[in-house]
């Protein structure tokens, strides 16, 4: 047979191979999370089990000029967390990349508003990211127990970072956002999960900012 033939069908072999094995870990990646996390996640606040610490992760409060129902959901969760005396204190982690973007300073607010004293919060303002918001609960807050408030695919895939970094972590799920207004944040997800599996099995990311220890309010 001609060589080029040869090498066409050679390239063809390695690209089917390389398209099967990139599908399979993008099947893996975004089923791994919900199976480490079964179990581990609740919709109910009285079935959340009681703990030191809730960990609310940020987002902004306004998208594209109107409300972000991602964020008033995450602050209604997380009042009814701490009103339902499940933890002792929050952890409100998120990024602060100037003076006029601050989402732990929005969400210190918002959960005023609703009732939850400011001596029980401490603001996380190096959460640029998911992992960097879990891994710095450990190492910068000294926490090993911890439960996530976020809506269910983002616990999910906080608990499957958390549970690699040898942190015990629940969930507590907030309401999540109607499918038309929700449909570019859950194909996000798609993306976010394989990031998350190649941060934790290959690439081994550290938080961007880690620093040195921050205290917990008095008595958590």
């Amino acid at each position: 047979k001609p060589r080029w033939k040869i090498w066409t069908r050679r390239v063809s072999f390695v690209i089917g191979i390389s398209a099967m094995l990139g599908v399979g870990v993008i099947v893996w990646a975004n089923l791994a999370p919900v199976w480490v996390s079964r179990g581990k996640l609740f919709d109910d606040v009285s079935r959340v089990p009681v703990g030191r610490v809730g960990l609310v992760f940020g987002c902004d409060n306004r998208l594209n000029g109107r409300e972000n129902l991602y964020f008033r959901y995450r602050m209604d969760a997380a009042a009814a967390l701490w009103k339902a005396g499940k933890v002792s204190c929050l952890i409100l982690s998120g990024d602060n990349r100037s003076r006029d973007y601050n989402e732990p300073a929005r969400m210190r607010a918002a959960l005023v508003a609703r009732g939850v004293p400011t001596s029980r919060m401490v603001n996380d303002y190096a959460g640029l990211r998911t992992l960097d918001s879990v891994v710095r609960a450990k190492e910068v807050f000294g926490v090993t127990s911890i439960t996530f408030v976020t809506q269910k695919f983002h616990n999910e895939r906080a608990i499957y970072l958390a549970l690699a970094n040898g942190v015990d972590a629940y969930g507590f799920n907030a309401a999540d956002v109607p499918a038309q207004r929700g449909m570019k944040t859950k194909l996000r997800e798609v993306g976010a999960r394989v990031l998350m599996w190649l941060d934790v099995c290959i690439l081994k990311t550290r938080p961007r900012h880690v620093g040195g220890h921050l205290p917990l309010p008095d008595g958590v």
